[in-house]
């Protein structure tokens, strides 16, 4: 009522201002972003895609990264689907591709059992009960950022839309997602070595 309309237009005020970008697919968010935010994460890297395979064949030695994130303090969890659940099964079949759903988790799985154990580095599996919602919306959450991939019906992860968030409020979109991925994590199951 105060800003005239033009300015309104041109300036995010309300609750889009959390909204720093969106692609239309994951794979058209460059890959600086997802480096740039790693590496700027210094309390909280948590990696909730139900997958999380991507990380390990497309950010530089994130192996390395990774160890070096916790041996700072940061705390570094990944939240994967069971690869020897239903829903994986179900999921594979709608997406039909080489690369399975449960080839991907077992990438991940691999890569981080060569990190060894690693204080600071957590993994679990989804609650069985949760797998529909995981399978369906990915959250990489980066201290006060988040890049999020609601997943369409059979597109794999790199073709579904990509948001990328700024926290600027508690109650915001950025807080909406990272407590979805908050409340999978807590009903998750560890991830023994």
């Amino acid at each position: 009522m105060l800003w005239p309309k033009g300015v309104r237009d041109r300036i995010k005020t309300g609750g889009d201002r959390e909204l720093v970008q969106s692609y239309p697919y994951r794979s058209a968010c460059p890959s600086t972003v997802w480096a740039e935010l790693i590496e700027d994460t210094s309390e909280d890297l948590f990696l909730a895609g139900y997958t999380n395979y991507f990380f390990f064949t497309q950010i530089p030695a994130f192996a390395d990264v990774l160890r070096r994130k916790a041996d700072s303090g940061c705390r570094v969890r990944f939240l994967m689907g069971d690869p020897e659940g239903e829903i994986t099964r179900q999921r594979e079949a709608i997406e039909d591709v080489a690369l399975s759903v449960s080839t991907r988790i077992r990438i991940t799985l691999g890569e981080l059992a060569k990190l060894g154990p690693l204080p600071g580095l957590e993994a679990r599996f989804s609650a069985a009960e949760d797998a529909t919602n995981h399978v369906s919306l990915s959250v990489f959450r980066f201290d006060s950022e988040a890049l999020v991939t609601p997943h369409l019906a059979r597109l794999v992860g790199h073709d579904s839309p990509l948001l990328h968030l700024r926290k600027h409020e508690e109650r915001g979109m950025y807080s909406r997602f990272a407590e979805h991925a908050d409340e999978l994590w807590e009903r998750g199951r560890p991830i023994s070595s």
